[in-house]
């Protein structure tokens, strides 16, 4: 299936799960693909394409045009002065180190707080118990937008997707300011999410299938 098809059938399933499919922006994640790649799915309308790092998605904004560019994996802080300023939105701040540097570069900077619901070793994230101290300090640092969380590897992610969002609903409270951003939700589960009341999901194999080895 074509691109354009595989982005048709992604949106019946978020009309299916209940959503208004213009309620969910899709981050098209092309981590792995060619600038080629990048060019069709902006072709077949996908606005927002979505890096891991920030070298392989440097190279690929300098060739193709257009799209809106979101970095959705883990940004170590020594990168920071590299990203800054060339993502519209970095989804993955999870300390205020990182926050920190961010904001020596550019105190604009658009960003989600990634927050480790699925409370798993190897994912990337605050904990969640620390999470509402981290989502103080990033809103009086930078643009702070929402929040951002993988589900588990194993399982129902439906409670982290469910925590996440109280989180969201606390911080919002606590802040007085909206967070209208919550990502979550990828290939594998992101009608679960959006159920949830995802704003924005990740998507990669289910737009592009298998990514190239």
């Amino acid at each position: 299936m074509s691109i354009e098809e595989n982005l048709k059938a992604v949106r019946e399933r978020i009309a299916q799960a209940g959503r208004n499919p213009e309620e969910v922006t899709i981050v098209a994640v092309t981590k792995g693909f060619g600038p080629e790649v990048c060019r069709a799915a902006f072709d077949a309308g996908l606005r927002i394409l979505g890096e891991n790092r920030v070298q392989e998605a440097v190279a690929k904004m300098d060739a193709v045009q257009g799209p809106e560019w979101h970095l959705v994996g883990h940004l170590q802080t020594n990168k920071a002065k590299a990203a800054a300023g060339r993502f519209a939105l970095i989804q993955s701040v999870d300390s205020r180190h990182l926050a920190d540097a961010l904001a020596r570069v550019n105190v604009e900077q658009k960003v989600l707080v990634e927050v480790n619901v699925a409370r798993e070793p190897r994912k990337t994230g605050v904990d969640p118990a620390g999470a509402q101290e981290l989502l103080d300090a990033v809103a009086e640092m930078l643009d702070l937008q929402g929040l951002m969380a993988m589900g588990p590897a194993e399982g129902d992610p439906r409670p982290a997707f469910d925590e996440l969002r109280t989180i969201r609903d606390e911080a919002q409270q606590r802040l007085g300011k909206p967070l209208p951003i919550l990502s979550i939700g990828m290939s594998g589960d992101f009608e679960v999410a959006v159920k949830a009341g995802s704003t924005m999901v990740r998507l990669g194999t289910v737009l592009f299938g298998p990514r190239p080895r």
